[in-house]
């Protein structure tokens, strides 16, 4: 869609809002300031002549270690103003794991929030490549602060001459299976995002207030928050502390957002929490949205029922930036994913890459402009994902000849009991239709006699942790059967204060793989499964 071959992004999305008048209009908000569009380009501008004194050219790449605040677009967008590539991390990392992305992307410099900066100094020490740390929103003495360093520049700079092919940015995958990925996105690539999935499908427009519990540091928030509403001129609120369902709905309040966009694990816990009422959100909005993991019916039926707005379920990827399958928001069905966003092809094949008949399971591939240029440095990976125009999304879906697409799970987390396809999300979706259960997770686990049976861990609602584990495990067992089929339910139930999951929200199920079955202290099984 972007036929030029010189193109800047950031020109794109801050200086033609300026341009076009938008000057003076309010692009973020959040806690502690606000920022107009006009403020936005004249802070942009001067992130390349900054960059240039701490030693960094074009083509370099910095880190941003950022929480949700208005300093994450003014060094989002500046960089890729002036052609350097800035690198997301996620904000909830561990000193290791900061120190492998900083060495793995050869950072020249990493901008961290305050209240992030011990672990990201305790990560950063003596790297070879990282030429600064600046600290974001305050900070202690002796430490480059951001807001120092650009009141020292007086001009900005004019915008790099960037190639639309050129790498623009990276995000680093969420790690479900394993370490994260550099993911690679090119300079053309955010404004196609923004009208296929933004405009045309979701109906963004330049007088909605959009608000993202989903972070920036991973593809769907940024498209949520940045990409999507700085393509027309929208307003976006943006919360910096992770979200609770009291703090998200102090936000609606307080801010009145026209669209809000979550992951379900949060639309879940919101509906759990009894001071999540009607009256306490925003009476603007009109549209809910749900990504990062497919979104059971049982919620999107309870919040419809309790606020009268549809959630829309939708599906991406860091692969291909943001959303390339939804629901209408206009026809909603819950219990699928939707059809194709206009421009991206879909098609899902069996293992030997062949195209599979409606109402068979296959791999889902999909085909679209805004497909990563690859990961950063891993070339078999790279190979194996990006097969020509297709990029492989390694989840399984069933297709209906209406064109609506059904999720039934990661191609690695499925598995068959008796020869037959059990798919983890479906038995995951109706445990947590029962009213004992807050939110569930499915794993393959083997039983005595070696056979492959679904074994679950399960986190309960508040008031039902002293009820007998046996007597909920006997009950689970029948209400599975009855809505889903005698041989998926599961043989084994872990009750569990938590399941460990990726800052975007995403269950890690490996972690849980090859936990064996049977009784344990809170476990409930059968010994002859």
């Amino acid at each position: 869609m972007t036929a030029l071959r010189d193109y800047n992004a950031a020109v794109d999305f801050v200086d033609r809002n300026v341009a076009e008048g938008r000057g003076n209009k309010t692009a973020c908000i959040d806690p502690s300031r606000n920022i107009t569009y006009g403020e936005l380009r004249d802070a942009a501008v001067r992130i390349g002549p900054m960059l240039a004194r701490l030693g960094i050219e074009q083509e370099n790449r910095i880190a941003l270690v950022l929480l949700d605040t208005v300093d994450f677009p003014v060094l989002f967008w500046g960089a890729i103003r002036a052609g350097v590539v800035p690198v997301l991390l996620n904000t909830r990392l561990t000193v290791d794991q900061y120190r492998y992305l900083l060495e793995d992307s050869r950072a020249k410099a990493v901008f961290v929030s305050a209240a992030l900066l011990p672990v990201v100094q305790a990560a950063a020490e003596d790297l070879p490549n990282l030429k600064s740390v600046i600290v974001v929103g305050g900070g202690p003495e002796g430490v480059l602060r951001l807001n120092t360093l650009l009141s020292a520049e007086n001009e900005g700079s004019a915008p790099a001459r960037t190639c639309a092919d050129e790498v623009a940015y990276w995000i680093y995958s969420s790690g479900t299976t394993g370490r994260p990925k550099g993911v690679m996105h090119v300079h053309s690539s955010p404004i196609v995002m923004a009208r296929l999935a933004g405009q045309d499908r979701i109906g963004i427009c330049e007088d909605d207030v959009v608000f993202s519990a989903a972070k920036m540091f991973f593809s769907y928030g940024l498209g949520n928050a940045v990409i999507c509403p700085m393509s027309v001129g929208a307003t976006s609120v943006f919360y910096p502390e992770r979200p609770t369902p009291q703090s998200v709905f102090e936000t609606l309040r307080t801010y009145q957002p026209t669209m809000f966009y979550a992951v379900p694990t949060l639309y879940a816990a919101m509906l759990a929490d009894p001071d999540c009422m009607s009256e306490n959100g925003s009476r603007r909005l009109r549209l809910c949205f749900s990504a990062g993991e497919p979104l059971p019916a049982h919620v999107g039926e309870a919040w419809k029922a309790r606020f009268g707005l549809d959630i829309v379920n939708g599906v991406g990827s860091t692969e291909m930036g943001h959303l390339y399958l939804t629901n209408r928001p206009n026809a909603v069905e819950y219990g699928t994913a939707g059809v194709a966003v206009k421009n991206y092809d879909l098609k899902l094949v069996d293992d030997a890459g062949n195209q599979v008949a409606d109402g068979e399971i296959g791999e889902l591939l999909v085909r679209g402009e805004t497909s990563a240029a690859g990961y950063w440095n891993q070339r078999e990976r790279s190979r194996r994902t990006f097969i020509g125009e297709w990029t492989r999304t390694g989840d399984k879906y069933l297709h209906r000849p209406d064109g609506v697409f059904i999720y039934c799970g990661r191609s690695d987390d499925m598995f068959k009991v008796s020869a037959i396809w059990v798919s983890p999300f479906e038995v995951e979706a109706a445990l947590a239709e029962h009213p004992s259960v807050l939110e569930a997770a499915v794993v393959p686990a083997e039983d005595p006699n070696g056979l492959i049976k679904p074994k679950a861990f399960v986190v309960l609602k508040d008031g039902y942790n002293g009820v007998s584990n046996r007597a909920l495990y006997e009950e689970l067992k029948v209400h599975v059967k009855r809505t889903i089929g005698p041989w998926k339910y599961p043989r084994w139930i872990e009750f569990v204060d938590s399941l460990p999951k990726t800052a975007t929200g995403k269950i890690q199920r490996f972690m849980l793989r090859g936990k064996i079955g049977g009784e344990g202290d809170r476990g409930v099984g059968e010994t002859n499964a």
